[in-house]
């Protein structure tokens, strides 16, 4: 962004022009294609701007949506037009939200570090404290045990029975304590744990999901194929993907594809039937895991698309306008011996094949 401000900025003086005649002829031989090289330089770092954006998402599901979302505000401001001060304005901006990101991601994770820390240490103060109540207890079962063979040199009766009894409600005073004491730190230590372990769950669920669709996640899908394979039982996968929709995008803006985005998968999940798992695979591309044969898996395939193509109204970067969405499926059954990877290969090839198919047709979201 720097040396784009400087190409931006940079105009010969009346001097330079009359001093370096030369260089002023080569300056102006290299110009054109100087700025050929502007556009595509500049639409590079849009790009990368929106990728830094789903990077966020991996690294941080909980923080990386804020960072997203101001990146592709800035994307957008640079798609309006490009100045010297729009330039110079967008790099602050970008400056300013990955400093600010870095340092809510450092927080949430020392804050999740210190939750772990502080776990440990309430078992650590568990363990000490029934180290405690074991040392007090052995040292009183000890104490009586030394009055017992002391009652065994006594010779009057009446004596020894007094001990006794004595030793035994001194004994059952000390096991009844003890039992007391554990069952209290059992439970408080039950009690902190289950606190923690409904943090640990509810931060697997948010890296489970996908922060912007709410779907589930590639790496939570991939994990449900490698069980389903191990069962050995049937099953296929269905890979969406939605047609034309980097045009959304350059039309209406990233904001605009998120919105169809959300909206779409959650038309593909009102489609899907309890049993299916629904995912966001990727960009405009998302994943179904069928738990039936391929027969009942392509009618399914045909009803959900038929459910999420049609008519979208997004709110883009020029006010509101519908869009015609189609989609384009890939479906395929997995195989004996097959891996996950030739599998998700096999459907990937079908959607294309489809997509392929289908161009004849007018497959492009349009305002």
């Amino acid at each position: 962004m720097i040396s784009l401000k400087k190409y931006l900025d940079t105009e010969p003086t009346a001097s330079e022009t009359q001093d370096e005649p030369e260089g002023q002829a080569r300056q102006e031989e290299n110009a054109p294609e100087e700025k050929a090289l502007l556009p595509v330089a500049m639409a590079a770092y849009r790009s990368a701007l929106i990728e830094m954006g789903h990077c966020s998402l991996d690294a941080s599901p909980t923080l990386g949506p804020k960072l997203k979302q101001g990146l592709c505000k800035v994307e957008q401001i640079l798609s309006s037009g490009v100045t010297p001060e729009v330039v110079e304005a967008a790099q602050s901006g970008v400056r300013q939200q990955l400093q600010s990101w870095g340092r809510r991601t450092a927080t949430h994770h020392l804050q999740q570090a210190g939750e772990v820390k502080e776990l440990l240490l309430v078992m650590a103060r568990t363990a000490e404290s029934v180290g405690q109540r074991d040392q007090r207890c052995a040292q009183q079962i000890n104490e009586v045990t030394t009055r017992l063979k002391r009652i065994a040199n006594l010779e009057d009766l009446t004596e020894i029975r007094a001990s006794i009894e004595k030793s035994a409600s001194e004994l059952k005073t000390s096991i009844d304590r003890m039992t007391a004491e554990g069952k209290a730190v059992l439970d408080q230590l039950r009690l902190e744990v289950s606190s923690y372990q409904t943090k640990l769950e509810a931060a697997e669920e948010v890296a489970s999901r996908d922060s912007l669709t709410g779907l589930r996640s590639r790496l939570c899908i991939e994990g449900h194929i490698e069980l389903r394979i191990k069962t050995g039982l049937p099953f296929c996968v269905a890979i969406v993907d939605i047609d034309g929709f980097k045009q959304v995008n350059d039309d209406h803006g990233h904001l605009a594809g998120d919105e169809l985005l959300r909206q779409f998968a959650g038309k593909l999940k009102s489609a899907c039937r309890s049993t299916d798992l629904i995912g966001r695979w990727g960009g405009d591309e998302f994943i179904i895991v069928l738990y039936c044969g391929i027969g009942d898996a392509r009618a399914q395939s045909d009803r959900f698309r038929e459910w999420v193509c049609g008519s979208y109204t997004v709110q883009g970067s020029s006010g509101s306008g519908k869009l015609r969405v189609d989609a384009s499926v890939g479906l395929a059954e997995h195989l004996p011996n097959e891996t996950m990877k030739e599998l998700l290969a096999r459907a990937d090839a079908a959607m294309y094949r489809n997509k392929a198919a289908s161009r004849g047709d007018e497959t492009k979201p349009k305002r």
